[in-house]
């Protein structure tokens, strides 16, 4: 008894240390550890969708509660816990995925219905999550290997404590008419194997792609049952095995927690197989030893947040910095030595979710901080393409799900090369990029492209959904295989390709001056509001001519010729006007529609504010991010301004915060304006990249003039050859708009007029 209630004091004084650092800043900077900043509840309101579980970097196990009602992440944290699964996507729009192989604590009448329980005590750190269910009153704590979850329960005194596992369960959003978007089991099963160990299988169907996805589990737990079982749907039954086609089914385990309260249990997760599971297990969770995995995976944090240390700035801005990073980390997930779906020695990640997203902030960001990382992700897409015939845009489960818009995989791997990633094999990533740009899909929903028209015309017109937004992505996606064919050598395809990216022009409207959706025949589409923001009544999300935007949103994209935009609008001082504009004019709701002017919720918005620097005018984008940084993203559950959609929200804060910014697939990055003193990229091999901006503060906002290892800098962006090779950038900052970096420009595609 009494080494029960030291456990208990012990156990009570870690949850109020958590509380208390979740709600006050109670350490001096140089006294907290950085994990200490990062809060895993940002983002768990407000449509962020962030799992706030337990999890490592890049980790396919995320256990975290699954709630009643739940978002694509598997939580609401309005709505009471069901349990806790293994394995979940966060920070996702759309359609859900995982979510499988549910724990719930139970305490006296065995029951596999109405499992949820409010919650009290709840916290969180990276690497760890802890609650008390209520209604059991059970203390429930998790954290994390890459493939295998660790559970410590502390029930009451009983001799009726259970643990049911639910081989069937995943997460389901949508309700009503929606509901047949969700995931569903389609045939599982589940085992008593040992005296102390469960094992089964799920296979699933439905979600962000509607492909089959199979995965198996391996439970051990710390001593024997005393009783077990098995139930289907809710008929319990005393026996070993239970297998459903449709229906919930699982097993339960009882212990008599009388005199020893604790029970834990570890979960091995695997898609090849559930000896692979129990073999994941054995390698990555040994022992018995919670509070050593956690330390492990605290370590495993620090490290990552480490890659980017801050000085100066507040409080809160050290917190939102350190969150975002933390963010940055979820996905894609490891499942090297986890490929069930071809063979292959390639590392192999999954849930890319969406490429769309990810592209322009979140990869970019990998290339600088975690290099070896993003080799083994880009060498990954390339094995899925010599395997399945296609380089995804969006990935998850074994699957290629839906495509928003151009075959983004091409950004990514032009990125990589134009920045130098070694150990890729670009030949053959060139192979897949020529496949994109050259042949129809017959799936253009799940993989490359629908060229017809758009080879024949210039642009996709209105016989297909997204035709504009696909018309702009299509131009942008070939400009970055003309540049991987110019590395590689092949000038005429280089030549070809870079003439086929000047396509955004044909869906450009002088009239509305903005993008425009045409008619096969060239006619515009009319009447036509440039502010107009889709879907609407009319169009869904997948059938509106804009993919989640508006004509005003897609004339920004022109990521290689931003220069040519500017000639269509008359010049520098109007397209800045044309810009101020957007920036000025806040999304409002009339009769329940967005009107499609800046919002920072969503990605195509999201190099629109760098856009000013190619106009002479980087003051406008210093003044734009600063007042980004400050409105959209905060302290709380509520901090992000919608979807962390895979870490590209959070990626954008993390550049911003910085001072730099990436334009995705070409090397070169926009100086901003940073929130902190001092900022240092670490890029590995002992080389580091720090941007200090002195006499900093919430009014000095602008930068005066600038130095790059001690000479003086004249232009607003960098080349990415002097951000690889460390440095450092020195901002004079000010409370004034000054003449810097007017006057040499970032390279487009177009020359000046």
């Amino acid at each position: 008894m009494i080494s029960n209630l030291k456990f208990q004091i012990s156990n009570s004084l870690l949850v109020l240390a958590l509380l208390l650092c979740q709600s006050a800043p109670a350490f001096s900077q140089s006294s907290k550890r950085l994990i200490d900043y990062a809060d895993p509840f940002v983002g768990t309101e407000n449509g962020g969708n962030i799992v706030p579980g337990a999890q490592v970097p890049f980790g396919f196990v995320h256990v975290s509660p699954d709630t009643e009602r739940p978002t694509t992440a598997g939580y609401n944290p309005f709505e009471n816990i069901q349990g806790f699964s293994q394995t979940h996507v966060s920070g996702t729009g759309g359609a859900s995925k995982y979510g499988n192989f549910l724990t719930t604590p139970l305490v006296g009448k065995l029951r596999v219905d109405n499992l949820g329980s409010p919650k009290a005590e709840e916290a969180a750190a990276p690497g760890y999550y802890t609650v008390r269910l209520t209604r059991p009153d059970v203390r429930a704590e998790l954290t994390a290997t890459r493939l295998v979850a660790f559970h410590r329960y502390t029930f009451p005194a009983s001799k009726l404590s259970h643990l049911l596992i639910e081989a069937s369960s995943v997460v389901q959003p949508e309700s009503g008419r929606n509901a047949v978007k969700n995931p569903r089991p389609v045939d599982c099963w589940v085992r008593v194997v040992a005296p102390n160990r469960i094992e089964g299988s799920g296979n699933f169907v439905g979600g962000w792609n509607q492909s089959p996805y199979t995965i198996h589990f391996s439970a051990e737990f710390d001593r024997p049952f005393t009783a077990f079982g098995t139930w289907r749907d809710e008929r319990v039954e005393p026996s070993t095995a239970a297998a459903s086609n449709e229906g919930k089914v699982g097993a339960y385990a009882t212990f008599d927690t009388t005199a020893n309260r604790t029970v834990l249990m570890k979960v091995g997760v695997s898609f090849v197989s559930p000896e692979r599971a129990r073999a994941n297990l054995l390698r990555e969770a040994p022992g018995w030893d919670f509070d050593a995995v956690r330390r492990r995976a605290e370590a495993a944090w620090e490290e990552a947040l480490g890659k980017i240390k801050v000085e100066g700035g507040t409080e809160e801005q050290r917190r939102i910095f350190y969150t975002a990073l933390f963010h940055c980390h979820y996905m894609p997930h490891d499942l090297s030595g986890e490929n069930a779906w071809w063979d292959s020695q390639e590392p192999h990640y999954e849930d890319f979710y969406a490429i769309w997203d990810t592209f322009r902030t979140h990869l970019p960001l990998l290339t600088l901080i975690q290099p070896e990382r993003q080799r083994d992700m880009v060498r990954s897409l390339v094995d899925t393409y010599v395997h399945t015939g296609w380089m995804p845009d969006s990935r998850i489960a074994g699957a290629n799900g839906m495509t928003q818009g151009g075959s983004n995989g091409d950004v990514v791997v032009a990125d990589a090369l134009a920045k130098g990633v070694k150990g890729i094999d670009y030949a053959k990533a060139y192979e897949a990029l020529v496949k994109n740009a050259e042949v129809e899909s017959a799936r253009p929903l799940y993989e490359g492209r629908a060229l017809d028209e758009y080879k024949r015309l210039g642009y996709v017109s209105m016989n297909y959904p997204r035709s504009v937004s696909r018309t702009v992505e299509y131009a942008y996606d070939d400009f970055c295989v003309a540049q991987v064919a110019r590395m590689l050598g092949k000038t005429e395809e280089s030549r070809k390709y870079l003439e086929r990216s000047k396509n955004w022009a044909n869906v450009w409207s002088d009239e509305t001056r903005s993008a425009r959706p045409r008619f096969e025949d060239g006619r515009w589409l009319a009447p036509f509001t440039a502010a107009h923001f889709y879907p609407d009544r009319d169009f869904s999300y997948w059938d509106a001519p804009f993919y989640e935007g508006s004509g005003y949103i897609y004339g920004t994209y022109v990521p290689h010729d931003a220069q040519g935009l500017i000639n269509k609008l008359g010049g520098d001082e109007k397209f800045v006007e044309w810009l101020d504009a957007f920036f000025d004019n806040p999304p409002t709701r009339e009769a329940g529609f967005n009107p499609g002017l800046y919002n920072h919720n969503n990605e195509p918005n999201f190099l629109a504010a760098f856009l000013y620097t190619h106009a002479g005018r980087p003051d406008r984008t210093q003044e734009r991010v600063r007042r980004i940084l400050s409105t959209e993203y905060m302290t709380g559950r509520g901090g992000l301004p919608g979807n962390d959609d895979s870490g590209a929200m959070s990626s954008w804060y993390v550049w911003g915060a910085v001072g730099l910014y990436p334009n995705a697939g070409q090397p070169f990055y926009y100086v901003g304006s940073p929130l902190f003193e001092r900022a240092s990229i670490d890029l590995g091999s002992g080389r580091a990249f720090v941007v200090e901006a002195r006499d900093n503060s919430s009014v000095n906002v602008y930068v005066q003039s600038a130095t790059l290892d001690g000479r003086t800098l004249s232009r607003a962006w960098l080349k990415h050859e002097e951000v690889a090779s460390g440095g450092r950038l020195v901002l004079q900052m000010g409370p004034k708009p000054s003449a810097w970096g007017r006057d040499e420009r970032p390279p487009s595609m177009s020359g000046q007029r």
